[in-house]
């Protein structure tokens, strides 16, 4: 689903229905933590508590990372298993591991503390609204030119919010968002993925860097459906970047050797010493030296161009915050790049 950035009043009834619908949402999903219909019920410690021992693996890490004894989170994490009558830990393992019954019920748990956090969110004060901790995914082909200004704007425009950001291949994003490990993301889209939002931030050009040894090196402009593809260098497999570039290129690479990571930069770098070509975003410009500049030909017919977007839950209700890293973005992004309903329009959730 695309979200559109509204011109004008948010329509408060529809806010209320959703915030109505979250509530309930939340408690429905609290209805798993009941065995039986008395005072057996789990508590929101406890979920945090299994999340916890979940992502460290280890009893006294999990304990220490919740502010708790180990005996206490043991003690706490045992009643659970005993109240749902399922084995969520295997403590035999080394490190401990969360066995297949339990996956589903820490999964859920990781779900439920994510509406619970959104309930408080909805009590919050308005000095406390541009205040928290994001937790934004980011994907390779676009963290080496977002995250190290994202973070300086960010300091320097709202120092109350705690930025924490992970670089992540798509597919892994989406699942973290999915299961509410993220909070947000920047990807290259659309997704046609029905469980989030997408709000474009800015499009990018792609542009051939070519080796002096290439016959194309002599062209001012390629026409992009018309490249070679005997001597192209790209990423992994995995990289939307990659799938991008073949989607304009038409055909796959007949080059035996692939590169097998994430960085632009190597592939430059692969280039300048094996001949042949690659494709690089325009925002890595910026990064080549003057001779590696004369090695950029400008792609025609049409000019291929990703879209850049914030990824969000459709249940996120933290408007500020992602405004905020939407006012970051705009900061350093060139102008004629920004989406244009972003230029004029603050994000209405």
């Amino acid at each position: 689903m695309r979200l559109l950035l509204q011109l004008s009043n948010t329509n408060l009834h529809k806010k209320n229905v959703f915030h109505a619908r979250l509530i309930e949402k939340t408690f429905f999903l609290c209805k798993f933590a009941k065995k039986k219909v008395d005072t057996s019920i789990m508590n929101i410690q406890q979920l945090e508590y299994i999340v916890a021992l979940d992502k460290h693996r280890h009893f006294q890490r999990a304990a220490e990372a919740c502010g708790v004894s180990q005996p206490t989170l043991s003690a706490l994490i045992q009643k659970l298993e005993e109240e749902l009558d399922l084995t969520l830990f295997d403590r035999k393992s080394h490190p401990i591991s969360t066995t297949e019954s339990g996956r589903a019920v820490v999964d859920q748990a990781r779900v439920v503390l994510y509406h619970i956090a959104q309930l408080k969110e909805m009590t919050r004060s308005e000095k406390e609204l541009n205040s928290g901790t994001i937790r934004i995914g980011v994907i390779p082909t676009v963290a080496p030119y977002i995250l190290p200004r994202l973070f300086k704007q960010m300091q320097q425009m709202f120092p109350q919010i705690e930025l924490r950001a992970f670089e992540l291949r798509t597919a892994v994003i989406i699942e973290q968002l999915r299961k509410a490990e993220l909070d947000m993301a920047i990807l290259a889209t659309p997704l046609e993925q029905p469980d989030f939002l997408e709000i474009p931030l800015y499009y990018e050009k792609f542009a051939a860097y070519v080796s002096p040894c290439e016959e194309i090196y002599s062209k001012e402009e390629i026409v992009a459906n018309e490249m070679p593809t005997e001597h192209l260098w790209v990423l992994k497999e995995g990289h939307c970047m990659r799938n991008q570039v073949f989607n304009f290129c038409q055909t796959k690479s007949a080059y035996s050797t692939t590169y097998e990571a994430g960085s632009i930069d190597t592939l430059i770098k692969i280039v300048d010493e094996n001949g042949g070509y690659t494709v690089i975003p325009e925002l890595h410009f910026p990064l080549l030296h003057d001779t590696q500049q004369q090695h950029v030909r400008h792609l025609s017919a049409p000019t291929p161009v990703r879209e850049i977007s914030l990824v969000i839950r459709q249940d996120y209700v933290r408007e500020r915050l992602i405004n905020s890293v939407a006012d970051a973005v705009k900061a350093f992004i060139p102008e004629e790049m920004l989406d244009t309903r972003l230029k004029k329009f603050a994000i209405k959730l």
